[in-house]
């Protein structure tokens, strides 16, 4: 069976819980005055907040149950008192608005600097990570990893904070009002609290069970959206109905797995605290008729408690929170400690004048144990050589493009350039130096000088002169905005040929001394590629060049050929020696010629 998806929960490092917390509060030191701040909203709240039964006590003992006194004294005191209560809970309004309003600046500037950090991160990564790494894993971390620390940092922290400061204080006033009463509520708090471990540790296995079912529902609709038309043409659409219906299904009796388990434990929670309250009114009651108690107290009395059960019956949500955030934390911490394989070196070697002479010395390399894509390497290219590289599909043409960029490093050999290993350049030197076209051509949402100059700061003339140089001339005049036509998704679509034609430009805006082609004319119709080899014959003369193609006529233009099969070079030379000797590549050339005639024929 398909395994849609991946596990959110099975991504997590080692990083210690301590160690989690002491990365959080770094990115917290930077917001202490904030933070103080809001602590003192807290302890702001958490004083109103207890008033407010005190008031209402003093309101029953002193006014409302005075008889001795004068009904308009009485009234006068109850005014009083009301105004106090009112003046309480505007006070507790304004001191927990604020104390949101700054938590919430702080939470978002946290995350927006873990973020920025996240995506920087990511930047740095070489190649061999992202092959490793789902790209819906990557962007988890992003999003929904950030979101659940900032619900963390704005929805729990704080509140637990203010419900054990609350929780604290009211404790210490119930033993103070009346310690018999006091010690018969604690009787239900180590209850409540195994009825809330047990519940969290509960829920915190369904979240988990949720979160894996929602990431295959995710990771399937990914697939689908993402395949339709093959999904379309292969009149898959009951199927795919089916297996979507059956993740669905599955989410849903997960979901209503949790729906279940909150229906027991809220009532239950609710349940306990109520009998509590119910015990109290009954031996405080016996108390007040006893004259052992005020009413009053009594009322205040239940008031705390119901105060004080209220974070316990919320405790299990809060604690899966805080689970789930540092689930995410510690997700979020391996993605920052990840380093790039492919680093500059702390000395880098400076290029003044580049020749653009390559040597592959010895080289070998796989992708992994048993996969070995490479093998001996030897090859030199001279400085303004054009130099073809043709062979079967899994020869290993790329992967000596991707050498030479350095999205991955050898693991045997090395490779030169200008007599200096690659290894000894900074990455960004190296990619200067080396301009490559591949065949898939991304396109930026935006306009078409934007994704010709990728903020390189070319001027917009040398722009208009590098399309004159590409062919691209008559395809910009014919568009509603000209250079300043937004193209990519939602925008103007290109055709194959017109990505190509960008690429190439894209290039010469950065002027490398060496190229890459990596059947950056496949997509081409053969006038356009015509229009492009006159082009890149001219524009880069004197310029070292290598090129993947499987067009006889884009090989045959080479100063040399070189043909690999199974990661290994077995024959070099021009076309016509290669014609000569009848190998490989001979036979390469004959079953494009065959294959061009039946296009032929069919046509």
């Amino acid at each position: 069976m398909h395994n849609f998806g991946y596990d959110e929960e099975g991504w997590t490092g080692s990083l210690a819980e301590h160690r989690i917390w002491q990365r959080i509060l770094r990115y917290s030191a930077s917001h202490v005055p904030g933070l103080s701040l809001a602590v003192l909203l807290s302890l702001l709240v958490t004083v109103g907040t207890l008033a407010l039964p005190r008031l209402m006590q003093i309101g029953i003992d002193r006014h409302l149950m005075a008889t001795d006194l004068p009904a308009a004294t009485r009234l006068d005191g109850l005014a009083l008192v009301t105004i106090g209560y009112a003046l309480a809970v505007a006070a507790v309004f304004l001191a927990g608005f604020l104390q949101v309003v700054v938590l919430e600046r702080v939470g978002q500037s946290i995350m927006h600097a873990m973020r920025g950090d996240l995506f920087a991160r990511l930047l740095e990564l070489d190649l061999a990570f992202f092959n490793k790494n789902p790209v819906g894993r990557l962007v988890t971390r992003l999003t929904n990893d950030i979101q659940n620390m900032y619900e963390m940092f704005t929805s729990v922290m704080v509140t637990l904070f203010n419900d054990f400061l609350k929780m604290a204080g009211i404790l210490v006033l119930l033993f103070l009002m009346n310690f018999r009463l006091a010690m018969l509520m604690v009787l239900f708090v180590p209850l409540s609290l195994y009825i809330t471990i047990v519940f969290s540790r509960l829920a915190r296995t369904q979240f988990r069970a949720i979160r894996r079912q929602l990431a295959r529902l995710n990771s399937f609709l990914q697939e689908s959206i993402s395949g339709l038309s093959i999904i379309q043409l292969f009149a898959r659409q009951t199927d795919s109905l089916r297996r979507f219906r059956a993740l669905s299904e599955g989410y849903f009796a997960q979901t209503m797995g949790q729906i279940r388990l909150f229906g027991i434990f809220m009532p239950l929670t609710e349940f306990m605290s109520s009998l509590a309250i119910a015990l109290i009114v009954w031996y405080g009651g016996g108390e007040v008729i006893r004259k052992e108690l005020t009413l009053g107290e009594l009322v205040a009395f239940l008031s705390y408690m119901r105060l004080f059960f209220q974070p316990m019956r919320e405790l299990s949500q809060k604690y899966s929170i805080v689970q789930s955030a540092m689930a995410s934390a510690e997700r979020i911490f391996d993605l920052l400690d990840t380093r790039a394989e492919i680093c500059s070196p702390e000395v880098p070697v400076i290029p003044e004048v580049v020749r653009g002479a390559i040597v592959f010395d010895r080289v070998g390399f796989s992708y992994g144990p048993g996969q070995q894509i490479l093998r001996d390497i030897n090859l030199t290219v001279s400085p303004g050589e054009t130099v073809a590289v043709v062979g079967a599909t899994g020869a290993g043409k790329s992967t000596l493009f991707n050498l030479l960029i350095r999205f991955h490093d050898p693991q045997q050999g090395r490779i030169l350039l200008d007599g200096v290993d690659l290894r000894q350049y900074t990455v960004q030197d190296l990619r200067t130096i080396v301009g490559v076209v591949m065949q898939d051509v991304f396109i930026l949402p935006d306009t078409l000088l934007a994704n010709i100059v990728l903020e390189t700061g070319v001027s917009r003339v040398r722009v208009e002169e590098i399309i004159n140089r590409t062919g691209m001339a008559a395809f910009v005049a014919g568009l509603p905005a000209g250079l300043d036509t937004r193209i990519g998704e939602g925008n103007l679509e290109l055709s194959g040929g017109e990505k190509q034609l960008l690429a190439f430009a894209r290039v010469l805006c950065r002027d490398p001394a060496v190229l890459l082609l990596d059947e950056a004319t496949a997509s081409v119709d053969t006038i356009t590629e015509n229009i492009l080899e006159q082009t890149v014959a001219a524009s880069f003369r004197n310029r070292t060049s290598l090129v993947i193609a499987h067009r006889l006529s884009t090989v045959r233009r080479a100063d040399r050929i070189v043909v690999m099969e199974g990661g290994r070079i077995r024959e070099e030379g021009t076309h016509g020696q290669l014609m000569e000797k009848g190998g490989i590549y001979h036979n390469l050339v004959l079953l494009d010629l065959q294959a061009a005639g039946n296009d032929q024929d069919g046509d």
